[in-house]
């Protein structure tokens, strides 16, 4: 349980660059592995912000080897100097992820992975599914991540402070996990909303069981609420309307995002990523009380968790559906 002072001098409007500057000494020469880093996106940002600071390595995993070389080639002219390395990483399949993760556990020029920044995500689309038959949402934001994670636990765990960033979001307040029903039915009780507030909540359970599974190993894991940017690609395809229909969930289970003269709070690109980075390279964060906490804002949130992940018990009941939907256990 975590004290009520928060551990960061930042704030609502903090941006990434400035976390970055002030935790330069903490970037310089860590090997960070980030997915979903396409450009204008915000793992694109991360990645090209923390580049000014000489990290030793930055892997960037993604699904469009374009898209992400793109990203590689910004970082390049922003740092020469920054070794960079493209993952390609389709997190829609199970087996691209295996494939991905057994590459990285084979480069033995990595001998070890600071910070995993787990940060792709779709946002609220029409129903689909993974090639293996999951809710897209709930099988991307979440199960992917947990396989990819797992698979490459022996080499995060190999660095001297490694850490796990898992990026959630405030939309986690409109469902928990649907433990008896959670690829809707086959879409016949599809919301796009609820299905993405369930993966999101999946973000922030997977987060604390990660802390209580390995936390006295030595891992460090956060998970993080970015904040609102219209302009990321992450928005996609999604209209005023789709919107109009996520205020009026809001306003069925009481919360004041649904209320009419109430707008989203919007960031700019730099202050979306400053939680970001003080998740992932912040020592003031190194504490056992902090561990596996959510960051909203740059800074400790825990009050703005919803019920929908305080459920007794919901870690765990989480944690092995995701080995039955990955047909492997990971016991620690």
């Amino acid at each position: 349980m975590s004290s009520s002072t928060s551990p960061l001098p930042y704030g609502r409007h903090t941006t990434g660059s400035q976390v970055a500057s002030d935790n330069a000494s903490n970037i310089a020469g860590k090997i960070v592995l980030t997915t979903g880093v396409s450009p204008s996106g915000t793992g694109a940002l991360f990645v090209e912000t923390i580049a000014k600071y000489n990290p030793a390595f930055l892997i960037l995993a993604g699904r469009s080897a374009a898209k992400v070389e793109a990203t590689a080639a910004k970082i390049q002219s922003i740092n020469p100097a920054v070794k960079t390395r493209v993952l390609i990483l389709d997190l829609t399949s199970q087996s691209s992820v295996r494939r991905a993760a057994a590459d990285v556990n084979s480069w033995t020029d990595v001998p070890h992975i600071d910070v995993l920044c787990n940060n792709a995500g779709i946002m609220a689309g029409p129903y689909r599914k993974t090639a293996e038959g999951i809710e897209l949402q709930f099988g991307v934001n979440h199960i992917a991540h947990f396989l990819f994670t797992n698979l490459l636990i022996s080499k995060i765990l190999a660095a001297p402070k490694p850490r796990i960033v898992n990026i959630s979001s405030d939309g986690h307040r409109l469902s928990g996990i649907r433990f008896d029903d959670h690829s809707f039915s086959d879409g016949k009780t599809y919301n796009q909303w609820i299905g993405y507030s369930q993966s999101k909540s999946a973000n922030i359970l997977f987060t604390k069981s990660l802390a209580e599974k390995l936390g006295s190993k030595g891992l460090w894991t956060f998970s993080v609420h970015p904040g609102v940017l219209m302009s990321t690609s992450l928005v996609g395809d999604l209209n005023e309307d789709d919107f109009k229909d996520l205020k009026q969930l809001d306003k069925a289970v009481g919360d004041p995002l649904g209320e009419e003269d109430v707008e989203f709070d919007v960031k700019t690109e730099d202050e979306m990523i400053s939680t970001h980075v003080a998740a992932a390279f912040d020592p003031r964060l190194e504490a056992a009380e902090w561990n596996g906490v959510y960051l909203d804002d740059t800074n400790v949130a825990e009050e703005k968790l919803r019920p929908t992940v305080k459920g007794e018990g919901d870690g765990q009941r989480l944690w092995e559906l995701s080995e039955k939907l990955v047909g492997e256990q990971f016991k620690y």
